[in-house]
């Protein structure tokens, strides 16, 4: 509690039960839960019975003490008063002012609700000491939806389509992967209760490594959302899954009767982490992630039924010039068009926190002011997982989030992104790194399910299930088919030839994007929203490839291929090409086949 407590920045426990919770982890919990709640609320009404003619004669000397002291579950007198939290009003003000790029950051830090990314199809085992620009690769080929092409331009990597294998991943096509949680089954309810019941004895690695794995993903669980199937098994390992989150990779996990919060750590600048509206996948904005640090900054106390209306008024009286953006002014303009002043960033804010449970149902019609909205406070407080009220700046709280010793900070990258390159890392991580080159991979293996690939340039805990990460590569749909396409094509053109060095990133240039991108609108079938914009289809496709750590930006606005990219593209034929001068080696020729004559 004290690290959530110092991150919130000024977390008070609003009245209600004593043991701080006033609120339910999520909508649509079981009846029992409510009946042990009612009983709990009728209980403290009848301890309070004793003293109303007090509190009646406080009322008269006091109406502000009196307003407060009526309990904050009252939608009407409480919401009057709302009180933002200071460390997350300073938060969302950072958030207004930074660069969409800082502002993931940011939110990466403050929060830390992202999932862990890994990349899927393992290749054939290797050397480590060999390089990802010419070792094993997992490329599976797209087909083609029109006529191929005859092969044009130069290509440094020969293909042989029918001599490649195809890698195919630890998932067995058309059925579950290795690490696969089952699929629950229909009949499941009417199963005997010692069959349900299991009481973990009987396969307790296989239910950890599941519990892990799902708390990695999703760092915030809870008992009635849609990861409620796995919430048992974390609380039945609760005390293993502590010990080895905090040994491994420092992360802190608080598990509640209603709810599991893995917090975890920043992860720097530059992490390619962003939010996205649940609903529609649009990426936050700083304007977006401003006001979600607002609305939470009020949610943190509000009271657990709170009028939506009485919600927007409260995050205007704390900062208008956050939350009255193209917002009508004055409480009559407010109650008759609130609609319209609902701008895209509230909606992806308040969805988000529908999303994370914090907020109930939405309403249909945001102009329906006298909609109440059910408040879980204590999901609220759980949210944030930085220390807001520490940080003198957004940079210095992004800086703190990711502070730890140097065998800490490479498992958690290791655990979090697709891929380490040393060359990426700080000397004293990079020489952990080489010093534990082995067990420290292979320990995060273990625990997670994962299968470690060791190359030249670095290491990557690979995922065949596809399961531990929020982007696949191949994927579905088409803008990951195009970015397959774009990455294979991208190696053959400008991986290092033999004899060349193969460490590093390799620049691209810009001309061969749009050319290769050019290539595959001709050749399948793109939505007519990429064929009438090319631009959107580089914007998106090269996104996507950066945020899974196969290319990386430059200060001018160029990317550069990374090593790992290789992996996607058909295995390098690295054989000498025979020389042609004079001092070459000659090539033996093969000897014809003997002819065939009349016997002599």
């Amino acid at each position: 509690m004290e690290q959530q407590e110092y991150a919130v920045g000024a977390t008070r426990v609003a009245a209600g039960r004593p043991d701080g919770r006033t609120g339910g982890a999520g909508r649509g919990t079981a009846d029992a839960v409510l009946a042990v709640r009612e009983a709990e609320r009728e209980v403290e009404r009848s301890v309070e019975r004793g003293a109303e003619g007090e509190v009646e004669r406080d009322c008269e000397a006091d109406p502000v003490g009196a307003v407060a002291g009526s309990g904050a579950d009252d939608p009407l007198t409480s919401a009057e008063g709302l009180s933002p939290d200071p460390g997350l009003l300073r938060l969302a003000h950072w958030f207004a002012a930074a660069t969409p790029g800082t502002a993931d950051d940011l939110c990466t830090a403050s929060f830390g609700l992202y999932p862990a990314r890994h990349l899927g199809a393992a290749a054939a085992p290797a050397d480590p000491a060999v390089s990802w620009w010419h070792g094993p690769t997992a490329h599976a080929a797209v087909p083609r939806a029109r006529e191929a092409r005859t092969d044009g331009g130069l290509r440094r990597a020969r293909r042989d389509a029918a001599a490649l294998p195809v890698v195919r991943s630890g998932a067995k096509q058309g059925g579950p992967g290795r690490h696969r949680r089952p699929e629950r089954s229909r009949a499941l309810p009417d199963a005997p209760r010692d069959v349900q019941d299991r009481s973990g004895e009987e396969l307790p690695d296989a239910e950890r490594r599941i519990a892990a794995r799902l708390l990695l993903a999703h760092p915030l669980v809870t008992a009635s959302g849609p990861h409620a199937d796995g919430f048992p098994l974390i609380r039945r390992h609760r005390d293993w899954l502590t010990e080895r989150f905090d040994t491994l990779l420092g992360y802190r996990l608080v598990i509640g009767p209603w709810h599991a919060r893995l917090f975890k750590a920043g992860l720097g600048p530059g992490a390619a982490r962003r939010l996205e509206h649940p609903a529609t996948g649009a990426p936050f904005t700083p304007a977006g992630y401003a006001r979600l640090a607002l609305a939470l900054a009020l949610l943190v106390d509000a009271p657990e039924q709170l009028p939506y209306g009485r919600l927007v008024q409260a995050m205007r009286a704390a900062a208008p010039d956050l939350a009255a953006e193209g917002a009508p002014t004055g409480t009559a303009a407010l109650d008759t068009s609130l609609g319209a002043a609902l701008d895209a960033s509230l909606d992806m804010a308040l969805a988000a926190l529908a999303d994370w449970q914090v907020l109930g149902e939405l309403p249909a019609d945001p102009g329906d002011t006298a909609f109440v909205l059910t408040v879980d406070r204590e999901l609220a407080r759980a949210v944030p997982a930085g220390p807001p009220a520490l940080a003198d700046d957004a940079a210095d709280l992004i800086r703190r989030a990711a502070e730890a010793e140097p065998g800490t900070a490479v498992r958690r990258l290791l655990a979090e992104t697709p891929a380490v390159l040393t060359t990426d890392l700080p000397e004293d991580q990079r020489e952990w790194l080489r010093e534990h080159r082995l067990s420290g991979p292979a320990a995060l293996a273990e625990f997670l399910g994962l299968e470690a690939e060791l190359r030249a340039e670095g290491v990557a805990l690979l995922d065949p299930a596809a399961e531990l990460t929020d982007l696949a590569l191949p994927g579905a749909g088409t803008l990951a088919q195009a970015a397959l396409l774009l990455v294979e094509r991208l190696v053959e053109e400008v991986r290092p030839l033999p004899g060349e060095d193969p460490g590093g990133d390799v620049a691209i240039p810009d001309a061969l994007i749009d050319g290769v991108l050019g290539d595959i609108a001709d050749d399948h079938d793109l939505p007519a929203r990429y064929l009438a914009d090319r631009t959107a289809l580089r914007r998106d496709a090269l996104d996507l490839l950066h945020r899974l750590g196969l290319i990386t930006p430059t200060p001018r606005a160029t990317w550069l291929l990374r090593p790992p990219a290789a992996r996607y593209a058909p295995a390098p034929d690295l054989r000498p090409t025979p020389g042609t001068g004079r001092h070459s080696r000659p090539t033996t020729p093969t000897p014809p086949p003997p002819r065939e004559g009349p016997h002599t």
